[in-house]
């Protein structure tokens, strides 16, 4: 098999090597991925600027492609660019990001949103995430990428992105794998203001998420609060459905 492997923390750090390095025991590795940080860049694409790509040098993998684009930029054009060369991708892994994508949070997230592109390209995807933006273990999360492969790449549909998320702590203070829907990821947070050298005013965003006293394990942000590894089945509709025939009777028109 041949997997797709991005991310949206850049080409250099730690998990993606860490991830396509697990992942190479068991299919041929390709790498496309940022050249540069693009966390929390959801789901945007490069519109109306050049993108461009560099193969670089990559340990475990076949290719490895340096994209300036987005992380939704790397998995289309990295598709595109190994289909051109006759490589045809059967899954798409993004990660192992540098920080949580839990709840609400991945709405914002550029590694969820790189396996979302990868799940309406028609692969099959998987996010992994270790939550600290600064990790230090991440051999639960490599382990657990590696056991959900076995079984998603026979069970796994195109239409499904599976996000697991995995706290930063070694593997024996892991309770286990809680199966988890998303919660509300909150913060208290705010922009700091700094002046520049050239004495301009700049914001920068700060937050500390919230801890909950809920204890329900079956929502995402709970489970990662109370030690568990949390693996959330995710879709690209977030139609309210059962809101449309209400909607019909407020006769906006």
């Amino acid at each position: 098999m041949n997997i797709l492997v991005v991310n949206d923390d850049g080409i250099r750090l730690r998990g993606i090597k860490e991830l396509a390095g697990v992942l190479s025991d068991v299919a041929d590795i390709y790498i496309s991925a940022p050249h540069e940080q693009r966390s929390a860049s959801g789901h945007s694409i490069s519109i109306g600027v050049p993108v461009y790509i560099e193969e670089v040098g990559f340990e475990n993998a076949k290719m490895a492609l340096e994209v300036t684009g987005t992380p939704a930029d790397c998995v289309k054009l990295g598709l595109s660019y190994l289909e051109d060369k006759g490589i045809n991708i059967d899954m798409v892994y993004s990660g192992i990001n540098h920080g949580g994508n839990l709840g609400t949070d991945t709405l914002y997230s550029g590694t969820v949103s790189a396996a979302m592109e990868g799940m309406l390209c028609g692969k099959p995807s998987v996010a992994v995430s270790v939550n600290n933006h600064y990790p230090k273990h991440f051999e639960y999360a490599c382990g657990l990428a590696l056991k959900t492969f076995h079984k998603a790449k026979d069970l796994l549909d195109n239409k499904t992105v599976l996000n697991i998320n995995v706290p930063d702590l070694p593997e024996e203070e892991i309770k286990g794998v809680r199966y988890t829907r998303l919660g509300i990821r909150e913060y208290e947070e705010w922009f700091r203001p700094k002046k520049n050298e050239s004495g301009a005013m700049e914001y920068w965003y700060y937050g500390e998420p919230v801890v909950y006293d809920n204890k329900d394990c079956s929502i995402d942000v709970i489970a990662m609060q109370e030690a568990w590894a949390s693996i959330t089945p995710l879709k690209w509709d977030l139609t309210k459905h059962d809101l449309i025939d209400e909607i019909k009777k407020w006769e906006i028109i």
